[in-house]
């Protein structure tokens, strides 16, 4: 089974930076991507950014510029930095990594349990 811990949520003025992480732990584990979504109040789940454990990123465009997605694979560690944040990146944020089965070879996804940034105005 993988389990994604996520952390470095928390509140912060507009213009500010915060970055949160997210683990990924379970045997075996073969990740393709790593990535976030995020909620905010009322909307859909939305792509924030996702990384490839080759190296390829993909970013929303309202946050391309001021968001960057990194990852540490032998940690199966998948960090974002949040800069120069505005009122409506207000969200929470959710881990995803797109895991390979060894026995079967087919990809899902996991979602870690979601991480509240507030950003204030």
């Amino acid at each position: 089974q993988v389990q994604l811990v996520e952390s470095g949520g928390g509140l912060v003025q507009a213009g500010g930076s915060l970055r949160i992480s997210c683990a990924a732990s379970g045997s075996g584990l073969n990740i393709n991507f790593m990535g976030w979504h995020r909620q905010a109040p009322g909307k859909q789940r939305e792509l924030v950014a996702t990384l490839t454990a080759s190296g390829f990123s993909n970013y929303a465009d309202s946050v391309k510029g001021r968001f960057t997605i990194s990852r540490d694979n032998s940690k199966n560690t998948v960090y974002l930095q949040m800069d120069s944040l505005k009122p409506e990146d207000t969200a929470v944020y959710y881990c995803v990594a797109n895991v390979i089965s060894s026995s079967t070879w087919l990809a899902r996804n996991y979602w870690g349990q979601g991480t509240q940034v507030t950003v204030s105005s």
